[in-house]
């Protein structure tokens, strides 16, 4: 019997096809306000070389090519590409938007000022890989800014519900690991130096009760809608159990029957590319 799991070329496949279901630029406007935070927090001048990995719709890559920065957005979800490319011809922007992987990104090495990416390289299934990648392509003393969900926020109290239900492939680290302090230091150790974490507060507010926010995840959030697909009728009722008893027990909303106010964090990770290695 094999008992290997899955290869990474079907983990990627998988992945690819996870991020492509749903509608996540649906999901992405409600965090929006938290990127455009993000991005002012990183007061990247105009003219810096940014590049943005696994950028979704382009929640971190308009507000920085509004500023001025020479933006590139790089994701494994053509359909994201098409949402971002749209928002920024919108807005009049000039961006660039690739479709690829960010553990194998197409550039050459020290091509960037600055990698950014917000809760969208935390789901690569290789992390040293990923880090290895956004030393590569930034030259010496770029910056390297995520924004990463932590393990004990609530996202990382969401996926932990899924996961028990849908349990991930074997030997893949959990996502939010690349929130947990320790661990982000000792993934960029050797190649980046100042290493930085701070946690940042950010709200999940959205006009529904906790029953529709589940509705809504499962519905847009690729991650979410494809975990229920994977379930039959009874498992699909213990999950949206589970994860609807999660929302209500974390929301503070003064109307709770019509909406849900839930205090989140995450990590904000900032280093700069080390000019000896």
């Amino acid at each position: 019997m094999n008992t290997s799991g899955p290869s990474m070329e079907q983990i990627k496949s998988s992945m690819r096809s996870t991020w492509m279901a749903g509608d996540f630029g649906v999901v992405a406007k409600t965090i929006s306000g938290g990127a455009e935070a993000f991005v002012a927090r990183l007061a990247l001048p105009p003219g810096t070389r940014v590049l943005d990995v696994a950028c979704g719709t382009g929640n971190l890559a308009i507000p920085l090519a509004r500023q001025g920065c020479v933006v590139t957005g790089l994701d494994i979800a053509p359909n994201l590409l098409v949402q971002a490319t749209e928002r920024a011809a919108a807005e009049g922007l000039t961006a660039r938007f690739d479709e690829g992987d960010a553990e194998q990104l197409p550039y050459e090495d020290a091509s960037f000022d600055a990698v950014v990416t917000m809760f969208g390289a935390m789901f690569a299934p290789r992390p040293e890989v990923v880090a290895s990648e956004f030393a590569r392509v930034l030259k010496p003393g770029g910056l390297l800014a995520m924004a990463n969900w932590n393990p004990t926020g609530f996202s990382g109290q969401m996926f932990k519900v899924g996961s028990l239900h849908v349990p991930p492939p074997p030997g893949i680290a959990p996502p939010v690991l690349w929130g947990d302090e320790q661990t982000v230091l000792q993934r960029l150790a050797g190649p980046f130096n100042e290493i930085e974490t701070t946690l940042i507060p950010i709200d999940f507010d959205l006009p529904m009760n906790p029953a529709g926010t589940v509705a809504f995840f499962r519905t847009y959030f690729g991650p979410t809608q494809v975990a229920f697909g994977r379930l039959d009728e009874a498992g699909q009722a213990a999950l949206a159990a589970d994860l609807e008893a999660l929302w209500r027990g974390a929301n503070i909303a003064s109307d709770p029957e019509s909406h849900t106010l839930v205090r989140n964090q995450y990590l904000q990770v900032m280093a700069k590319r080390n000019a000896s290695s």
